[in-house]
């Protein structure tokens, strides 16, 4: 951001309009550790004064936040097992508003994590504090009900996903398009370079071409879909089979999985290297599934919950795909293997099409380049930073 000739910009300590201000930021996922992260760094260089309270992971610690409870203690799937957890999470929420009353921040991010979040932005909406929302509730798939409770309690939205914008429109609510945040990610890491030969050093892997395997970020997810996945390896003899472990996990939980699969490498904190180096993967749905498309992997969207859950959620949502990649492209780019079609046959089948057919391999990378294209384009954590630093500014001068 430009400054004049004394450093100074709009939203520097400098700036004598500009008091100290306390933001409070709820994510309540692994990815969206990541995305606060990067949208605390880009607010501090901005104005290095801010301080932080949030509930999230790692990431967002790093990046300068002081954290109140770990993503890992909140995330629950499923109606089922929603339902069994519920009074764990009633007991979050209150604890979450009174931690709110206590601190008194000036202003509060929520960031996905829309059963919780939802509930809080109506507790700050009543509080009189406003409440920027980053990273949509994904309601265009289900409960489209949602659209009116956000209108009436979020005072700004930041949507990073193309079609969402014409969503809201629907509804009569002006929402930002910022662009992915996954694009300003990756292509940072992409221009420090190629290291696949550290790569393989470091996790003891040879030469032979990899599958990776990548069974989600939650014990529930990793217990029914690994398992899953293993059942391929007898079928690839000639390939390396790689686990990345979830940063939210311990290496030991895995290990209970692996015990008579010899063959299987665990890696841990590296799967964007992963993702990159790769030959093909299997890929539980969610945002790994976009991740590893931007790197270019050729994948396999994986998905099985529990039967009453995923009869309750095929009665509920409104999409045609579970896949990001095919949802932004609003066509079938990746292979989704879903419920009983998730089996050992099917997964080999679309596994060694993407490993051996040429021209669908092509398909693919060019269907990938699209998608870059589609999401917008880089620069999504700084521009969120500037619209709240405007808001704050304005509040301040009000």
């Amino acid at each position: 951001m430009p400054g004049n000739a004394t450093g100074c910009n709009n939203f520097s300590p400098c700036n004598p309009l500009l008091v100290l201000k306390k933001i409070y930021i709820i994510s309540g996922e692994a990815s969206g550790d990541l995305h606060a992260a990067n949208l605390i760094k880009a607010m501090l260089e901005r104005d290095s004064q801010l301080q932080f309270r949030c509930w999230g992971g790692d990431r967002m610690q790093e990046a300068g936040a002081e954290i109140v409870k770990h993503y890992r203690d909140l995330a629950f799937m499923g109606f089922i097992e929603v339902i069994m957890n519920l009074r764990t999470i009633m007991g979050n929420i209150k604890f979450c508003k009174e931690d709110i009353q206590t601190w008194k921040p000036d202003l509060v991010v929520l960031v996905d994590y829309p059963g919780f979040n939802l509930r809080i932005a109506e507790f700050l909406h009543q509080e009189g504090i406003p409440v920027h929302y980053y990273i949509s509730p994904q309601i265009w798939a289900w409960k489209q009900n949602r659209v009116y409770k956000i209108r009436a309690l979020v005072d700004k939205m930041y949507v990073i996903l193309p079609f969402e914008q014409d969503f809201y429109k629907k509804f009569d609510y002006d929402v930002e398009f910022v662009g992915h945040p996954l694009l300003d990610v990756i292509e940072d890491r992409k221009d420090q370079g190629d290291y696949k030969a550290e790569f393989l050093k470091k996790n003891g892997l040879g030469t032979a071409p990899i599958i990776a395997l990548l069974p989600g970020s939650r014990k529930q997810e990793i217990s029914k879909m690994l398992p899953l996945m293993l059942r391929c390896m007898d079928d690839f003899p000639k390939h390396q089979f790689v686990i990345g472990a979830a940063p939210s996990q311990e290496k030991e939980y895995y290990q209970g999985f692996l015990s008579d699969k010899p063959r299987a490498t665990l890696i841990d904190a590296q799967t964007y290297e992963l993702m990159r180096y790769a030959d093909a993967g299997l890929v539980t749905s969610g945002t790994a599934t976009l991740e590893a498309a931007l790197w270019g992997l050729p994948e396999v969207v994986c998905y099985k919950g529990s039967p009453i859950s995923y009869w309750i959620a095929r009665m509920l949502i409104k999409v045609k795909f579970i896949g990001l990649v095919n949802l932004v492209m609003d066509r079938l780019v990746v292979t989704e293997l879903i419920q009983s079609e998730l089996n050992r046959k099917n997964m080999v089948r679309e596994l060694k099409a993407l490993l051996y057919d040429d021209e669908r391999k092509a398909k693919l990378q060019s269907d990938y380049s699209e998608l870059w294209s589609k999401l917008g384009g880089a620069g999504a954590s700084g521009k969120v930073a500037d619209f709240i630093l405007q808001s704050l500014h304005a509040s301040n001068e009000s």
